[in-house]
């Protein structure tokens, strides 16, 4: 088991966020910056790099036919965010967080005192609600998040895929994360945190797989969930994931074949991958090398067709979500990894798009064939 998976770990690496912003706090100088004062200031993701406005509409979806595993009670539950191609300029901000998610994250740390929960929730977005719909059919990129991690750490991922020309599902399974609101006012506590460890982190991906499988019905059925899922080519749909996320986008594609890619970013495998030639792109922190990730190096050949190993140096396991963008808006970088924000969020925003590009719109990607003088922390593997 990769230690990055336990639920103590990935609990504390969840919370990267609050404390660089409590360090600020405790650094800044004058009588402002004492340990009771909350942080003000005002963050903002990276703006997308495609042509195209950002859309987004929250969907709850209810599995009826499931119990949901952790709480063994209740049907399962998701909380979707759809991004989509939207005209610009029309729309309002969609918002980063609800305060009371955001107070939540900083609660289950002590530093809801330090911090103001506005200031995590207030983070600047590209996406708008009520925007617009761009005419056309698109790809579909079904992205989910880390163990006990709000769906919204993908978001700078989401926005910029969505800019350039795809439909983004981003998902945020019950139980599973700290502080996502549901519907009612509804918090539900991270009870996978608690019990992963003693069922099995495959409980977790597996259950991931099924959730996918139901979101696909509900968008792609004769009677969809969502009022612009006839913007959906069914025949072009990935899955991407960040940590045990990415792992189920593998445990996906084993199980659905409406699934046509998949991305893991540097989530180790709980579940053998599905064995034929769908392409699939494993892209770790630096660490995650031949030799350094057992699940990755076990399952490397069952995956049939296309596939690249691809690290970035300098980089951390959360380097593929908005953390490091965030905090270095804050002077905050992380010492153990000197990749900065705004380069974690170029690179990763690149070789996901580039992937996607080859594989869902047949577009030539020479990005994806090997080293490159303007990428030097790009590293290709081939165990």
């Amino acid at each position: 088991m990769n230690p990055r998976l336990t639920a103590a770990a990935t609990l504390t690496l969840a919370l990267l966020l609050p404390l660089p912003l409590a360090a600020t706090a405790s650094a800044a100088p004058g009588p402002s910056a004492t340990a009771t004062t909350p942080v003000r200031t005002q963050l903002e993701l990276p703006r997308p790099t495609g042509p195209l406005g950002v859309g987004e509409e929250v969907l709850h979806l209810v599995d009826r036919s499931r119990v949901d595993q952790w709480a063994k009670a209740g049907p399962r539950e998701l909380m979707v965010t759809m991004y989509y191609p939207a005209r610009q300029g029309t729309g309002r901000p969609a918002p980063y967080l609800r305060v009371e998610e955001a107070r939540r994250l900083l609660a289950s740390r002590e530093l809801q005192d330090v911090v103001d929960p506005a200031v995590v929730a207030a983070t600047r977005t590209a996406g708008r609600t009520d925007a617009r719909p761009l005419s056309g059919t698109y790809p579909l990129v079904v992205l989910s998040p880390g163990f006990g991690v709000h769906r919204a750490t993908l978001s700078s991922l989401a926005e910029d895929l969505t800019s350039r020309g795809y439909l983004v599902a981003l998902v945020d399974h019950a139980y599973e994360s700290v502080g996502t609101a549901f519907p009612g006012g509804r918090l539900p506590e991270c009870l996978a945190c608690e019990q992963a460890e003693t069922v099995g982190y495959d409980k977790v991906t597996d259950g991931r797989a099924k959730d996918v499988s139901f979101l696909l019905d509900r968008l792609t059925g004769r009677h969809p969930a969502w009022r612009y899922a006839g913007m959906i080519d069914r025949e072009r749909i990935a899955m991407a994931g960040h940590s045990i996320g990415g792992a189920s986008a593998a445990s996906t594609m084993a199980a659905d074949p409406r699934v046509k890619a998949g991305v893991d970013m540097d989530g180790s495998l709980m579940t053998p991958p599905a064995s034929d030639d769908r392409p699939f792109l494993l892209l770790g922190a630096a660490e995650t090398t031949p030799g350094h990730e057992p699940s990755w190096d076990a399952n490397w050949s069952r995956f049939g067709g296309w596939k690249r190993w691809i690290t970035f140096t300098g980089s951390g396991h959360f380097t593929f979500s908005d953390y490091p963008a965030l905090g270095d808006q804050l002077g905050l970088p992380d010492p153990d990894y000197p990749l900065s924000g705004a380069r974690s969020v170029e690179l990763t925003r690149r070789y996901v798009g580039a992937f996607l590009d080859l594989h869902l719109k047949g577009r030539p990607q020479p990005v994806l064939d090997g080293p490159r003088p303007d990428a030097p922390e790009v590293l290709f593997h081939t165990p």
